[in-house]
């Protein structure tokens, strides 16, 4: 576990940055233009490369002689954006403004998935790196409650600018501390999969590939990218939904009673390392469904907010499975591809989900929040299905006991 806990801290300061830009750049935006809209476009202009970019970073990722420079380079290409982001955005031409937001997003993936794929490297198999990755997506869950209030207490006190100011001083944290990890230490491909010997360099459709043929990795990517067309909905959903309760400003804790639910729950049922990874991510995604399901029938909005915390609850453990099945059945060639490209896709679901939910605004709220349960329910589903023995493509070669098999990885139990 050398060097586990700067990563954890690192980890921790760059997904405060990441979280707390999509509400810091809207409102400063709003405080300097009187634009909300514009802060939209600029905020697109962030998220929009991540799918693009996410095979790009996790291909050099795995190619680099020198990943400490590579991992370091872009948290500090990200914090730079940020930075230049709080000095330009309103007072220079948009084109210049939403380029650096371009250039940024592009950093996005190293910051979300390509950080998880370390963890690999830093904590020996077995249950203790099933714990390091409830430890890992405790650090997305902490800074999705922490990151917004932080920046909702600097615009409170004053400007939206000292916020992008804290959330750049986060990356830059986030960047030396990064500087100080070990790299280039592997750990072995743990599914013994052919033809991905360790280091070896693998080309940018490779760990798309290893999504489609590995079935394990097409299960747990298929339904957690449904999933979250729902979960992309759901910040949008609460406000409206608080309003319909007869509480305009209750939608912001609504979402943060769903954050704190998703903390709690990583760091308890997330840490649970005697169940098959995808049987928890099944059990966490129908648990999400049903809360949520459940809070649209809530008389209230502290009766909603026991039920979205409830389902935050439920929602905890699904990243730490996604995290641990992307780890035991990736190729180690292909590792940090897959983790960013797993990312990527469920950001632009969550990208998708939101637009739609705009196109639905005058739906009732109690309406789109059973659309979003059924959406999640529908993803527990799918991963069933998918992860079925006998589910492999037609045509996809076996690629190891994770390919067409119901094998477990040597060392592990099957529960």
């Amino acid at each position: 576990m050398q060097g586990f806990g700067r990563y954890l801290a690192a980890a921790l300061a760059a997904r405060f940055a990441s979280e707390g830009m999509s509400l810091a750049v809207v409102l400063l935006a709003l405080e300097r233009t009187g634009s909300a809209a514009y802060g939209a476009f600029v905020l697109t202009a962030w998220l929009a490369p991540h799918v693009l970019a996410a095979p790009l970073a996790g291909a050099a990722a795995a190619r680099t002689r020198r990943p400490r420079l590579f991992h370091v380079a872009a948290l500090a290409g990200f914090t730079c954006a940020v930075a230049a982001l709080s000095l330009l955005l309103g007072r220079a031409p948009a084109p210049l403004v939403l380029a650096v937001a371009l250039l940024g997003g592009s950093c996005g993936p190293m910051v979300t998935g390509g950080m998880s794929s370390l963890v690999a490297g830093l904590v020996p198999a077995g249950a203790g790196r099933d714990r390091a990755y409830a430890w890992d997506a405790s650090t997305y869950n902490a800074a999705a409650v922490t990151a917004p209030a932080v920046v909702g207490l600097a615009v409170a006190l004053g400007s939206a600018a000292p916020a992008m100011a804290v959330l750049a001083a986060a990356g830059a944290l986030a960047a030396l501390l990064a500087a100080t990890l070990p790299y280039g230490t592997r750990g072995p491909d743990p599914v013994g999969h052919a033809g991905s010997p360790p280091g070896a360099p693998a080309g940018l459709g490779a760990g798309l590939a290893a999504l489609w043929r590995v079935r394990e990795l097409r299960a747990i990517t298929s339904a957690t990218t449904l999933a979250f067309v729902g979960i992309g909905t759901l910040t949008t959903t609460s406000v409206l939904l608080a309003s319909r309760l007869g509480s305009p400003g209750g939608g912001g804790w609504l979402m943060t009673a769903f954050a704190v639910g998703a903390l709690a729950g990583s760091l308890t049922l997330g840490r649970i390392t005697s169940v098959e990874p995808g049987r928890l991510a099944r059990r966490a995604m129908a648990g999400t469904g049903l809360a949520l399901a459940a809070a649209a029938f809530a008389p209230s909005v502290a009766s909603a907010a026991v039920f979205f915390a409830a389902a935050g609850v439920c929602d905890g453990p699904l990243l730490t499975a996604t995290l641990r099945i992307r780890s035991e059945y990736a190729p180690d060639a292909v590792r940090t591809q897959v983790f960013t490209l797993g990312a990527g896709l469920k950001l632009t679901a969550a990208s998708v989900g939101a637009a739609l939910v705009g196109l639905a605004a005058d739906a009732p709220p109690q309406a789109l929040l059973a659309a979003i349960s059924a959406l999640i329910l529908a993803a527990a589903a799918l991963h069933a299905v998918v992860a079925r023995p006998g589910a492999a493509p037609a045509g996809a070669a076996a690629t190891g006991p994770s390919a067409g098999s119901a094998t477990a990885p040597a060392g592990r139990r099957t529960p």
